[in-house]
């Protein structure tokens, strides 16, 4: 939804279980500023029906039948998709092993499936207004858990990386799963200030978004 529009905001649920996709689809639609475009159960329906509908955001289960959410979130928001969609991935922790990927895959954010429903309207919402969804807890937990992964043993050294030292401490802030709010506090500057680290670190190291800064962080060894 854009300034200009009052429109709700259209959402794809994609989930496998139906329970789970229908109860998503039910708290979505009771919100007057969301409504659901559709529903389907595996992800080569949600890429078909996403080049079709057109949502802002798409709610994707990770492993499906047909095409899993990985492979459905490459193609909708990878790396050379002409008009990428923003997707939100909404996963059970304990099973998923391959949550890092599907942020590498143009994920704008992640949500475990027993957060509570504000927890999803907000990641919606956050998801469709081009911000990443990096629950701190959430953060923590998974890219900690393969922080072996996705640092290689060639990543360069963190005096490589183009950032100024206050630049690095937000970005290291950032990778810890802080906020805004809770940067500026840490920092004792403003948030406006904050943002503007923010998207000057973005624009230095060519990343989209805050995920992403995760991800670059870990890689380089800035964070452990």
């Amino acid at each position: 939804m854009t300034a200009a529009s009052d429109a709700p905001l259209r959402v794809l649920v994609c989930d496998d279980q139906m329970l789970v996709r229908t109860g998503l689809a039910t708290i979505i639609d009771a919100q007057p500023d969301l409504t659901v475009a559709g529903e389907c159960g595996d992800g080569r329906t949600a890429v078909d029906l996403a080049a079709r509908l057109r949502p802002d955001v798409v709610v994707m289960d990770v492993r499906m039948p047909v095409l899993d959410g990985i492979e459905a979130t490459r193609l909708l928001a990878g790396a050379g998709v002409p008009h990428p969609v923003k997707v939100l991935v909404v996963t059970t922790f304990n099973l998923d092993e391959y949550v890092y990927d599907a942020l590498r895959a143009g994920a704008s954010g992640f949500l475990l499936k027993d957060a509570p429903p504000d927890r999803l309207l907000h990641g919606i919402r956050t998801v469709a207004t081009g911000a990443a969804l990096l629950d701190p807890e959430v953060t923590l937990r998974l890219v900690g858990r393969y922080a072996a992964r996705i640092r290689p043993s060639d990543s360069g050294a963190p005096q490589d990386v183009p950032l100024t030292p206050r630049e690095l401490e937000v970005l290291r802030l950032i990778a810890d799963g802080r906020s805004n709010s809770e940067i500026a506090a840490a920092l004792v500057i403003s948030q406006e200030t904050v943002k503007t680290f923010v998207s000057r670190i973005l624009a230095k190291l060519g990343l989209r978004d805050r995920v992403q800064a995760v991800v670059y962080a870990y890689r380089r060894g800035l964070v452990t």
